[in-house]
């Protein structure tokens, strides 16, 4: 093969717990299982059918341990690095057992929980507070005593410093990943470096380039990291390779070529119906046999029957072949949310030869078994309920067609800040035209206050000035600094943003919208006496004095941290993932320049994930004191005669220490902008409880905004690093790329459609649309512009006339699926 460059992306694999002889019994005690393996028994096609059972006897378990960090944070096994995936993973598998058995008792034993992603604090809160998974803070010794009924003795010491002897019924092995034995030879190959470790080696400022010039890294061979870190740090490795490239683009396209569309007009309905298992998403709740036993008995079902993974690529190709051996011109797929599987499905219609609109969805998942997991028969009721309503709207639908539109190859990136400059100069560098509107009068953001990283060698104000230059010298970009995006109108591939500047307003037409407005740190007057002594001081302002050499180590002989001030903590109940590491590498600076100095850090868990936990490791040795202190136990400081001290309570030697401190270090919150909810409304996007903008779909599209053509990325998104910043907004350039390189963009399809003959100008719908498309035309009637609307339905619904209606839901579909509701 001849080609540009190359993206490597070989995964993982667990760590094998028999790596050590007798880890916890592994191999050689039925009952403990890998986590795995564990999550293969949750599976409807894993060895029990979706139940959980023992391997020894199938056997129900009830108490059921799960041990955290087997294979990660373990330097006597060379691996010293944080698996990053486990706690969360360790937690899902905690509340699906919970869901499955309520009689499973959970517990799980852990160093930290670094639940440090979006959203996941509240993941880890909740499987606390509402499904009762027990978190014991304590790591069990590796000898596991088996019982003569299979039954697992685990030994390890409470809060009280009491050694206790606890039985379970199974023993679940939270592993860790690492790289697989192959990915040496292939580096080798590349001309790649690896760590010690055996991952790509990458810089921590370049995320994504290898030591070699065209050779880019993504996923977990980069560094150990969840789903949607992955998926973003794909699209960030696409955008690497395609720059490279770019003046070849679509030279090797070959479009996706379908069979002739059937002309079903005139024909009665024939409707096959499938029935999804979803693993046991929906099966253990839905009596899925019966389902599909029963959609065979509706009106104009032709063929009805059930599928494990309706979305699986065999079970696609036999609807296919059942579409045109029964000749069916109507598709019902039960199953879960069309939000993320009816492209799917309707691509499957297409490829049989069916217009894509002639198929209908019934969430049986979302809408019923995750809903209602423990009313079973009630469940069933329901299901049967959504197939028939479904069924019923199939018979009614008719052909639908989209026609190309053309569309503006320009973008506006708002936020001047290091994601928003990575994501303007990406544009650049693909070949687009875009303006850079930053509200401030200078760009950089929060980079302009970090001095350095975890990593030596790392120079976060030389990339700065780097970043501005390039940004200076680019002909593709227009900056605009003390200026916002005060109005925008339009839809994707033809946006209309007024911006207004300093020297007034500017119009601007472009395709897409890159959100990168970043974030603030949190400045916590009236807590431990911030903005009172001029001794206490947040974490970043702690770097500036480091960095910029304006403190004297030497002169201070006792430094305290506090941690997860603002954080995690209601109404703030989100971790900002930054801050632990943050307070490590100020704390070794510290040590580096005065190794007598005291340096505590007062902690809830120490969230240093992936490479991350080699720093903390290092700050350990470096002899900085970790204490760990409970919500309901917050240190008191207090501030005698000019002299600050700190009380808490050390739960090691179970009692108080007093701390003397010549400064108080506060590792502040990430905060989002103040003013985000107004841009939200600007560009109707909308915000998660923490105020943070929401993405389209956490794992499918990270970067997308549920609005067509919109996309984010940096602390707009979620608190994260410089590094992960970046990442982001290259993986955000590479999902708008692929809008700006088309050539047109199809249009039509489920929109709305104005009757004139009917329409009076009252403007009722002009007023009630979200998204402005409604507009008084020229023939004194509303026009819709078709590539503008999102389909939502307002406007017909409001419409006193009745002179709107949506394509796909008209009122004859939308009344035959309500009519069969109460049959």
């Amino acid at each position: 093969l001849a080609v540009g460059s190359i993206i490597v992306a070989p995964g993982f694999k667990p760590y094998d717990p028999n790596f050590i002889e007798g880890d916890y019994g592994y191999n050689r005690m039925a009952n403990v299982v890998t986590s795995l393996e564990f999550e293969r028994i949750l599976s409807a096609s894993g060895p029990f059918q979706g139940q959980i059972l023992r391997p020894s006897d199938g056997h129900h378990p009830v108490k059921v341990a799960w041990i955290q960090c087997v294979g990660s944070r373990k330097p006597e096994i060379c691996k010293d690095y944080c698996s990053s995936v486990c706690c969360m993973y360790a937690t899902k598998q905690a509340i699906i057992a919970r869901e499955h058995d309520a009689r499973i008792q959970p517990a799980i034993f852990y160093m930290d929980i670094r639940a440090f992603g979006k959203g996941f604090e509240r993941y880890y809160q909740s499987a606390k507070e509402k499904f009762g998974v027990r978190y014991v803070k304590n790591m069990p010794t590796p000898m596991v005593r088996e019982l003569a009924n299979g039954n697992l003795v685990l030994e390890y010491t409470d809060d009280n410093g009491k050694k206790n002897y606890e039985e379970f019924d199974m023993l679940v092995l939270s592993v860790g990943l690492e790289p697989s034995a192959s990915t040496k030879p292939l580096a080798e190959k590349l001309g790649i470096e690896l760590d010690r470790f055996g991952f790509c080696k990458t810089d921590e400022l370049k995320p994504g380039m290898t030591s070699r010039p065209g050779v880019y890294v993504c996923g977990v061979f980069n560094a150990p990291m969840d789903i949607p870190e992955s998926v973003q740090n794909a699209s960030s490795a696409a955008y690497l390779a395609s720059k490279e490239i770019a003046t070849a683009r679509g030279t090797l396209v070959v479009q996706k070529k379908y069979p002739q569309e059937t002309d079903v007009r005139g024909q009665e309905p024939r409707i096959g119906v499938f029935i999804c298992r979803c693993g046991t998403n929906i099966a253990r709740v839905v009596d899925v046999p019966g389902i599909a036993e029963y959609a065979k008995s509706l009106p104009n079902v032709v063929y009805a029957d059930e599928a494990i993974y309706a979305c699986s690529t065999d079970t696609q190709a036999k609807m296919i072949d059942l579409i045109k051996k029964h000749n069916l011109n109507r598709m019902v797929v039960a199953s879960c949310s069309p939000r993320t599987h009816e492209p799917l499905f309707q691509d499957t219609c297409r490829e049989a030869g069916l217009n894509k609109f002639l198929f209908e969805m019934a969430n049986i998942r979302d809408q019923c078994s995750w809903v209602h997991a423990t009313h079973m028969p009630e469940a069933t009721d329901k299901a049967r309920d959504l197939v028939r309503m479904a069924v019923a709207r199939a018979g009614t639908l008719e052909p639908l067609y989209q026609s190309p539109a053309p569309l503006t190859r320009t973008g506006v990136v708002i936020g001047g800040g290091v994601a928003g400059m990575v994501a303007a100069l990406g544009l650049a560098e693909q070949g687009f035209e875009s303006v850079l509107v930053e509200r401030t009068e200078e760009l950089g953001g929060n980079l302009r206050d970090i001095y350095y990283t975890h990593e030596k060698n790392s120079d976060p104000q030389a990339l700065l000035a780097d970043l501005k230059k390039q940004v200076s010298r680019e002909s593709k970009i227009k900056v605009y600094t003390g200026a916002e995006v005060k109005n925008i109108a339009g839809y994707v591939g033809n946006y209309k943003s007024t911006i207004r500047t300093k020297k007034g307003d500017v119009d601007y037409e472009h395709g897409i919208v890159i959100v990168a407005t970043g974030g603030k740190e949190y400045k916590p007057h009236g807590e431990y006496l911030y903005g009172k002594s001029d001794k206490v001081v947040t974490q970043h302002k702690m770097e500036e004095l480091i960095g910029r050499g304006e403190l004297d180590a030497t002169k201070l002989r006792s430094v305290v941290m506090i941690q997860c001030v603002g954080s995690r903590e209601e109404p703030n109940m989100y971790c900002s993932r930054v801050c632990c590491t943050h307070a490590v590498k100020n704390a070794l600076k510290l040590k580096e320049a005065n190794p007598d100095i005291n340096v505590y850090v007062l902690y809830r868990d120490i969230r240093t994930y992936a490479m991350r936990e080699l720093v903390y490791e290092e700050a350990r040795k470096q002899g900085v004191l970790f204490i760990k202190y409970e919500l309901a136990q917050k240190p008191e400081v207090t501030d005698e005669d000019g002299k600050l001290k700190v009380k808490v309570y050390d739960p090691v030697i179970r009692d108080e220490l007093l701390i003397p401190a010549d400064m108080l270090v506060l590792s502040a919150a990430i905060r989002p902008q103040d003013d985000a909810a107004v841009l939200g409304s600007t560009l109707k996007v909308p915000l998660n409880q923490d105020r943070f903008f929401m993405e389209a779909h956490m794992k499918l599209r990270p970067l997308d905004f549920v609005n067509e053509g919109m996309f984010l990325c940096g602390l707009a998104h979620a608190p994260k690093f410089v590094s992960e910043s970046i990442a982001q907004a290259r993986g955000a350039v590479s999902r708008a790329v692929t809008i700006l390189s088309q050539p047109y963009l199809m249009t039509g399809g489920v929109v709305s459609v104005v009757d004139e003959d009917k329409c009076v100008a009252c403007l009722t719908c002009v007023r009630a649309c979200p998204f402005g498309v409604p507009k008084f035309g020229p023939r004194n009637a509303v026009v819709i512009e078709s590539a503008a609307c999102q389909g939502c339905g307002i406007c017909a619904s409001v419409c006193p006339r009745k002179a709107i209606s949506v394509q796909h839901y008209k009122d004859g579909q939308v009344v035959a699926k309500s009519a069969v509701l109460c049959v």
